[in-house]
């Protein structure tokens, strides 16, 4: 991979994993309610999970998806479904420090999985094989790809997390975290808008 290519793919990656969306949304309300250290899991849970999405698309996922396009439209509904689940998690979820050990966040399996129905991930990573695994150097690009996204999207999306935990101080009154939660869900739930019109398709 020409150095050239490479920048471009690091700031495609950065811009991917820093900007809002689903995980990240979940992120700084799994600060917030949890603490830094208990969204570790979560956080590893994302990159792995995008890593893994990498190189099976690029070695062949995709190519599926483009024979059976029913399939995408299937994915759709089951991200909007889960994440609704997942937003009505965040709204319901109460205390910070001893409250917050009656929840729990989302482990890194969880987090893994949640990936093959966050509709940023399928973007992001479909964009990034395709824009950047070139077809005679596919094996060699496909992993350069990976390791880079989650040697910057890591640090990326702990910025989040710890965003949540700063504000964490600020949240000990059960009515302050319960807003700040209800705000994450419907956040959450606004994610979904550009996924559903697009599945929408013109009117």
């Amino acid at each position: 991979m020409s150095p050239d290519i490479l920048i471009a793919l690091v700031t495609f990656c950065v811009v991917s994993t820093v900007t809002p969306g689903p995980n990240n949304m979940m992120l700084l309300s799994s600060g917030a309610t949890f603490g830094f250290r208990r969204t570790i899991p979560h956080m590893l849970g994302i990159s792995i999970g995008c890593a893994i999405m990498v190189l099976l698309l690029g070695f062949g996922l995709s190519g599926v998806i483009a024979r059976v396009p029913w399939l995408y439209t299937v994915l759709h509904i089951a991200s909007a479904g889960y994440l609704l689940y997942l937003s009505w998690r965040i709204a319901t979820s109460t205390g910070v420090g001893a409250g917050a050990s009656r929840g729990r966040p989302l482990s890194f399996l969880d987090a893994a999985a949640f990936q093959w129905v966050n509709p940023k991930a399928w973007a992001m990573t479909l964009g990034a094989t395709t824009g950047f695994a070139r077809p005679e150097h596919l094996t060699a690009d496909i992993l350069i790809v990976a390791l880079v996204l989650v040697a910057l999207g890591l640090p990326c999306i702990a910025l989040w997390a710890g965003g949540g935990t700063m504000v964490r101080q600020l949240l000990t009154r059960p009515g302050a975290l319960r807003t700040f939660n209800i705000g994450m869900a419907l956040l959450l739930v606004a994610s979904l808008v550009p996924g559903l019109i697009e599945l929408a398709g013109p009117a």
